[in-house]
């Protein structure tokens, strides 16, 4: 069964239920008033098993960030994993789990660079962390909505944005509309895994 999340406008059970499912499983743009830095900015090409999408990032506003992500899809970290973690109408979560639910093993965390001029929008992909602000490593999501209770300085450090889908919403939202179940532990896991076969670096020139 699907889980559905209502807009959250106070600090309540909800809420903090809300902030715990980013933090990273087994543990627990489309619009930005930050300018872009000049020249080309960092694309990556994800193809997952219910489609391809294009991610743009912002290297001026969240440059060690970005490096990670990057370091990740460039040694081929992000093929084979899963999205793992999906509530309609919240968000979509992958990036650390293979499709039998185990963890891959990661680097050391990065340092939270979340910043109130780069929000939680509908489309912006963000860094999923434990309680402790400078704990993400791999596992990220992308926003369903816009989510502003996860903006730095709303109730905290906030959820780093590091960047936006730029093609294929449709299929973050097709990913959204998955059922989903729970598995060795963990809620809100797709009933049929949503795959992420590839992550490419794109050329600037592309």
């Amino acid at each position: 069964m699907t889980n559905l999340v209502k807009p959250v406008k106070s600090v309540t059970p909800v809420l903090l239920m809300l902030l715990s499912l980013l933090l990273p499983a087994g543990t627990t743009l489309a619009q930005s008033s930050g300018q872009p830095a000049d020249g080309p900015l960092p694309k990556v090409r994800m193809v997952t098993s219910e489609g391809a999408l294009e991610l743009q990032f912002r290297p001026d506003v969240a440059p060690e960030t970005v490096a990670n992500f990057l370091d990740y899809a460039q040694a081929g970290f992000f093929d084979g994993t899963i999205f793992h973690r999906v509530i309609p109408g919240f968000m979509i979560q992958g990036g650390g789990f293979t499709e039998d639910l185990s963890r891959k093993p990661t680097r050391a965390p990065v340092k939270n660079e979340a910043i109130p001029t780069l929000p939680n929008l509908r489309g912006t992909i963000a860094m999923a962390r434990t309680s402790s602000p400078d704990s993400a490593t791999s596992q990220f999501f992308i926003n369903l909505s816009d989510n502003d209770f996860l903006n730095a300085g709303v109730r905290g450090p906030g959820y780093a944005v590091f960047g936006k889908v730029t093609e294929g919403m449709g299929v973050v939202d097709a990913i959204a509309r998955k059922q989903t179940t729970r598995k060795r532990g963990m809620a809100d896991v797709p009933v049929e895994p949503v795959i992420i076969e590839t992550v490419t670096v794109l050329d600037t020139a592309d």
